[in-house]
């Protein structure tokens, strides 16, 4: 059907705005007199989400004329992948009444929207149940071309300050859409949530291992030349280095996010609690990587210490720490790599169909050459990682009482996780 046509090209220009901030650079030098040097976490956090001169709060910084350019804006059958596991996710829970659809740092909304193309095109599955959108996104600039995207609007419904939700809007779809600022403030319920490119943007922590035991890498003022900043290693313990540091890590050097840690474990009690699952999908590692903080700026390497306020900030995910503080009761999937988990949710048939209902040549160029960047392990296809975090009734096995012993219900199996398992969605 043309329903699950080609949508047109989604390379909007946007441009992006000043490209030098000396007041960022002043703002943190003049703390750092006051105060000494600084964590990387608050560098971080200062440099990326200062509400006054933050990177995110300024600049809208995705698409091709931006820093960087994600998996959903290079091709549409990616968020039609993710919409069908979420559908698939929701049916394997036995089809709750109400679907809460949450995306934590959207983008442009790319995602999102492909996603409920999906949940339109499959609503007799859906069966009627009462789906939200719920958006966790803390730049102003994007929440706009968020609403843009999703809803038509130019301009924001704003609720005040004080109010957890701070926009509300009505899907192309139908669907009623909110924004928050924080995932505590999303409403309880049965919830998907989805996760991609957002831990990479976390606050990090920086520990390299010394004769006197580990100690927090800080910045500093450059002694030499009092415009430029550098890193040092703190000479006594911190409160992060005596406490975020697992005693038998063999590396060299460490990264930690606890901000990722405690928005990991939020989600992990919402899934026991309300059920649902979660998605995270970014370029990580599974607690083998050591120094992977760096910046983007015009798709180029940048340097993190340069020109703060100009760059994306940002560290590979350490799987294994979210694993570690999503704690024993919910179940992880993952990581695995994206190219295994686009081909289990069945990439290479949604290709097919797509190029078989296509006939402009430039257009199926496209689509190939897409492919190729999402799958190819050259490219993102193993650089990029899919985790998910499940509620344990997921994967327990139906029993049945009888006999004094609980024995399997004949040929009752839990339904294999798409996109992990091979059974996925074939």
């Amino acid at each position: 059907s043309n329903e699950w046509a080609v949508m047109p090209s989604r390379h909007c220009s946007m441009s992006v705005e000043g490209r030098s901030d000396p007041s960022m650079l002043r703002h943190l030098t003049s703390k750092i007199t006051a105060t000494g040097p600084i964590t990387v976490a608050e560098y971080m956090r200062e440099v990326l989400t200062n509400p006054v001169s933050g990177y995110y709060v300024k600049n809208d910084m995705l698409g091709a004329d931006g820093d960087f350019i994600t998996s959903p804006e290079i091709s549409q059958i990616f968020g039609e992948l993710i919409g069908v596991w979420c559908v698939s996710e929701w049916m394997a829970a036995g089809k709750p009444k109400a679907l809460q659809l949450v995306e934590l740092g959207p983008g442009r909304g790319s995602l999102t929207s492909d996603i409920l193309r999906v949940f339109r095109q499959l609503q007799s599955a859906l069966n009627g149940a009462a789906v939200s959108i719920h958006l966790v996104e803390v730049s102003p600039k994007l929440s706009q071309v968020q609403a843009e995207c999703l809803t038509g609007e130019r301009t924001q419904v704003c609720v005040s300050d004080k109010e957890a939700v701070y926009h509300t809007g009505t899907s192309h779809t139908g669907l009623p859409i909110a924004w928050y600022r924080r995932v505590e403030d999303i409403p309880k319920g049965f919830s998907i949530f989805l996760a991609h490119e957002f831990f990479d943007a976390l606050p990090i922590h920086k520990f390299q291992r010394t004769d006197k035991g580990w100690r927090e890498v800080m910045v500093d003022i450059d002694p030499e030349e009092p415009e430029k900043l550098r890193f040092v290693v703190f000479p006594a313990p911190t409160l992060a280095s005596t406490t975020l540091i697992q005693a038998d890590d063999k590396r060299e050097h460490v990264e930690v996010c606890p901000e990722g840690g405690v928005i990991v474990q939020n989600l992990a009690n919402r899934i026991v609690e309300d059920g649902g699952a979660a998605l995270i999908a970014d370029y990580g590692h599974d607690g083998t990587k050591m120094d992977t903080f760096r910046g983007f700026r015009g798709h180029k390497l940048h340097d993190v210490l340069l020109a703060p306020g100009t760059a994306d900030l940002t560290a590979d995910v350490d799987f294994s720490y979210l694993r570690r503080m999503a704690g024993g009761d919910v179940v992880c999937l993952g990581p695995i790599t994206q190219r295994t988990f686009l081909k289990n949710m069945g990439i290479d048939t949604r290709l097919q169909v797509l190029l078989r209902n296509c006939h402009d040549a430039s257009t199926r160029a496209q689509l190939i050459q897409s492919y190729d960047m999402l799958t190819n392990l050259e490219k993102m296809g193993q650089r990029f990682q899919f985790f998910s975090l499940l509620s344990r009734s997921r994967l327990a096995e139906p029993q049945e009482e009888g006999e004094g012993l609980k024995r399997r219900k004949k040929g009752r199996v839990p339904l294999p996780v798409a996109g992990f398992s091979e059974l996925g969605l074939q």
